[in-house]
């Protein structure tokens, strides 16, 4: 499997990577930058989740990052359910895995990042640091709420993953000249 956590980690990322199991595979990846740091991050595992005694022998810090790499699990209700662990923590390399969520398709993680990302300033950086990733992720929940979600969400402003990503988006823009002739 093809992860790559900001050098600062690596010592931990070695542990995480032991305490996968052997059956592990994953579907794509995508790379994204944090503080100045290259990641590469699934896109899709394929992994049973560790047992309780594996979880256990893990610092902190590790279970975090087991956690993010479980966002990335092909059942929703397990992205589900590690998203729910990582949401109060600040870590800079946590945005890539919450804000790769944001543009899936299960409305009700989508709903859950709402409801529980209360401070968007790392998330700001992260933005200004990966405009394209943003603008990706942006596009893929107009693509979700056109495809799903027109009926719950009748205007796309109102739609939990344009409601997040907006102020994402709009924080780094700039608007070019306008270019009249005389």
């Amino acid at each position: 499997m093809l992860v790559r956590f900001p050098a600062s980690l690596d010592e931990h990322a070695a542990a995480v990577t032991a305490a996968l199991p052997s059956d592990r595979s994953a579907l794509g990846s995508f790379e994204v930058v944090v503080d100045g740091e290259p990641m590469v991050v699934p896109d899709r595992i394929y992994a049973d989740e560790p047992p309780p005694e594996v979880w256990a022998a893990l610092r902190p810090i590790e279970q975090t990052m087991l956690h993010c790499l479980y966002t990335r699990h092909h059942d929703g209700r397990v992205r589900e359910r590690h998203l729910a662990e990582i949401m109060t923590r600040t870590e800079p390399w946590i945005a890539p895995f919450v804000v790769h969520l944001v543009g899936e398709y299960v409305v009700e993680i989508v709903e859950l990042i709402q409801r529980s990302l209360t401070d968007l300033r790392g998330y700001r950086r992260f933005a200004a640091a990966n405009p394209a990733f943003i603008d990706l992720t942006y596009q893929r929940a107009v693509s979700y709420w056109d495809c799903y979600y027109r009926w719950p969400y009748p205007n796309l402003k109102s739609y939990p993953g344009v409601v997040l990503i907006g102020p994402l988006r709009s924080r780094r823009r700039v608007r070019p000249p306008i270019h009249r002739s005389r």
